[in-house]
């Protein structure tokens, strides 16, 4: 299944680099997006490195995920395409 980043997880003081907001094409609600907890995520850098990570959380009611990556991601990963196994 496919998603696209959203953003960066960030706060009034503080931007997490490697929390990353996510929206999938085919959830619309919270309640789907709760199924996809556990499920990892890989994001393949234009120079063909692999950064992978976890769903950790709903975000927001309108399906969006939170996802945890193993380190922090660049900002040329905004509006990307990624890969939820």
């Amino acid at each position: 299944m496919e998603a696209i980043i959203a953003n960066f997880r960030v706060g009034r003081h503080t931007k997490y680099t490697n929390h990353m907001i996510l929206h999938l094409p085919s959830v619309e609600n919270r309640e789907g997006a709760e199924k996809l907890l556990k499920k990892h995520v890989t994001w393949k850098s234009p120079a063909g490195k692999e950064i992978k990570g976890e769903v950790v959380s709903a975000h927001g009611n309108k399906g969006a995920v939170r996802v945890i990556f193993e380190t922090g991601m660049p900002g040329q990963a905004i509006g990307a395409k990624v890969e939820v196994q």
